[in-house]
């Protein structure tokens, strides 16, 4: 199951470049029928329409990140090695895009980032423009407009979950077809296999000892957080290292109460309560959880 990560400012044309992807793929599909292993797979577009989201869940914290639950379960629900599913969202949190790309690596499948790469300005105008015309649902407000501007985290093709990274710019017509259908099927008809790593393949455990580790790994962090709080009294902000983590924890500039840490925690407990990650992928999650949390 090929998955496409689009991401891109609001108004930046991802949905035109999604139903343009979609297009090419169910045409290469259409055009292989001697290929069984082609022919059986089906395309999946997902964005806020197709799953009944108004722009308006952007104006709260809340309500944006319920969205974005349901974005995720949406693409997990149709994972499949039969399926090629394009996630046409802002998905413009990196820690959301690694989550989505440790769910393809899960079922070692391939996945790439198709970035588009249309200036804000542009994206400003065509915004207006989309607000003015109130028979249909597809600007955002100005505030929450210039808010995920500012919140972007534009994909980095030197990172692993942003690889490999398409860009298509305001100009080109369309996106690089062959290439992505190269990465992600492959030459011939032949799917790329993905192999699975420790942190996307989990050994067996009981039930019991994955809550034990969820609940002790947890805790382990938060400890780290309150004792750089500690020694850094007064300062606000830092980065705390969490050993085996590739990203740092980036704190507020205003210093975490422990209840408040303890909320996130739990929220977090709850939310991964009936999954069964690794303990190496179980810090790198809750980082990339606190970091979100973090940034609200």
């Amino acid at each position: 199951m090929p998955l496409v990560l689009v991401s891109g400012y609001p108004s930046s044309g991802k949905t035109t470049r999604a139903i343009q992807l979609k297009a090419f793929f169910e045409s290469k599909i259409a055009n292989s029928p001697t290929d069984a292993r082609v022919a059986r797979l089906k395309v999946h577009h997902i964005n806020d329409q197709t799953l009944g989201l108004s722009r308006h869940v952007y104006h709260t914290a809340k309500a944006e990140k319920d969205a974005r639950a349901e974005e995720y379960s949406a693409v997990k629900r149709v994972l499949s090695r039969d399926d090629i599913v394009i996630a046409d969202g802002l998905n413009y949190i990196k820690g959301f895009r690694y989550q989505l790309y440790c769910e393809a690596k899960a079922v070692q499948t391939p996945s790439c980032v198709v970035h588009i790469g249309t200036p804000i300005q542009k994206c400003r105008e065509i915004n207006e423009k989309l607000l003015e015309d109130c028979a249909v649902d597809g600007g955002y407000e100005k505030a929450d407009f210039e808010n995920l501007i500012f919140r972007y985290e534009e994909p980095n093709g030197m990172t692993r979950w942003d690889s490999p990274l398409f860009t298509v710019l305001d100009e080109d017509e369309t996106p690089p077809f062959d290439k992505i259908w190269e990465a992600l099927v492959g030459s011939d008809g032949k799917v790329k296999l993905v192999r699975p790593n420790q942190a996307t393949v989990l050994k067996p455990a009981t039930e019991q000892n994955y809550l034990y580790e969820l609940d002790k790994t947890t805790s382990d962090i938060l400890a780290q957080i309150m004792t750089y709080q500690k020694d850094h009294a007064g300062e606000g902000g830092g980065a705390v290292v969490v050993a085996d983590v590739e990203s740092q924890i980036e704190l507020p500039a205003s210093q975490m109460t422990l209840p408040q840490l303890q909320r996130i925690r739990r929220q977090f407990i709850t939310m991964n309560r009936q999954h069964s990650f690794s303990k190496a992928r179980m810090r790198e999650i809750f980082v990339d959880y606190l970091n979100d949390q973090f940034r609200r």
